[in-house]
Formats: structure tokens, C-alpha cells, sequence
């Protein structure tokens, strides 16, 4: 497990389940563009969190890739769900661009309803087929660029399905942190 404090940010990344996070905030949901219980991270929460929680996507769908909504989290353990429409690698270009709007625009509404702690699942790397290392790339790059400009989110956590995962989360993590802390 990694954590490690960047621009006044704890950062970690543990493997395990989402939907069982009971000390974040908000939930990021790798969600389909109708917001609907489907497979992987979106299946697991929809189904923890009970029926309430398609009822009140229903009328904010349909989202575009890159695009985020904020939700009640209703039987989870958190305040609210962040779902985000990844890009489908491949189909939906620029890919790069809309991946990093997905977690530009989670860290947004974050900040928005001033909340301090956020767990992202890896956004796209599923049935989307975003190669999991460019994928992580563009996820840790994105969040170190606007760290310095957050006022209230003072945790995210990476939460992966695999320790592979996990381990590749790592890896790419540590780089650009070293790499970032030599530029500055």
C-alpha cells in the first residue's frame, strides 16, 4: 500500500472493494453512459447501495466520456457517488483527454460540495479497454497537476481490484511524484 502526502494531499492506493469504504466521502463510480447497474465497479456499487441509487441517476442521464454527476450514495457508507462516463479506448477520442476529464471533473464537484476524502476505482481500464499503465499515466498526471489548486479534498484514495493493479498503481504513483518533486 502507498501513501504519500503531495501538495498537502494524502494520496494511497489499496486493493480491495469500493462499495466498502466507509471512511470517504464520495465513491467514484466508473459508471455507462444511462448511469445503470451494469458489471465491475458500477454492478458492485449499484448493488450495495440498493434501488435508490439507479432512481436517482434516471434523470441525469445520459453523461458523455469525460462528463461526472454527483449522487446520493443511499446504502453505501458514503455521503455521495461521483460517476464518471471513461472513455471506451479506441472508439472514443481523444481518448487521453477524456480520461483526464473524468478525474478533472470528480476532483471538481469534490471541491464543489466540499468534500475531504474520495476513492476512485481505475477509470476505463475494464470492459472500456484503456491499457491499464497509459490509463494510470494519465489518472496520477492529471491529479498532480491540480493538486496545488485544491482548497477542500484532502484524501484520495485509489481503490484496485487486483494486487497487480494495486502494484501498477504504485509504480506509475512513485515515478511521478519523484518526477514532479525534481522539476519543482
Amino acid at each position: 500500500m502507498t501513501k504519500e502526502t503531495v501538495h498537502g494531499v494524502l494520496i494511497e492506493c489499496v486493493q480491495g472493494d469500493i462499495a466498502s469504504r466507509p471512511d470517504m466521502q464520495a465513491v467514484v463510480n466508473a459508471a455507462n453512459a444511462q448511469l445503470l447497474p451494469g458489471g465491475g465497479v458500477a454492478g458492485a456499487l449499484h448493488c450495495a447501495a440498493g434501488p435508490g441509487l439507479e432512481q436517482e441517476c434516471r434523470p441525469l442521464a445520459p453523461i458523455r466520456p469525460g462528463q461526472a454527476v454527483i449522487s446520493g450514495a443511499h446504502n453505501l457508507p458514503n455521503e455521495h457517488v461521483i460517476h464518471c462516463l471513461g472513455p471506451v479506448y479506441g472508439v472514443d477520442e481523444p481518448a487521453d483527454k477524456l480520461l483526464a476529464d473524468c478525474y478533472r471533473n470528480a476532483v471538481q464537484l469534490a471541491e464543489e460540495y466540499k468534500l475531504a476524502s474520495i476513492a476512485f476505482p481505475s477509470i476505463s481500464t475494464g470492459a472500456f479497454g484503456y491499457p491499464k499503465k497509459e490509463a494510470t499515466e494519465v489518472a496520477f498526471r492529471t491529479l498532480v497537476e491540480i493538486l496545488p489548486r485544491l482548497k477542500a479534498l484532502q484524501h484520495i484514495r485509489f481503490v484496485l481490484f487486483s494486487a497487480a493493479d494495486m502494484h501498477l498503481h504504485e509504480d506509475v504513483f512513485n515515478a511521478l511524484v519523484h518526477e514532479d518533486s525534481r522539476n519543482a
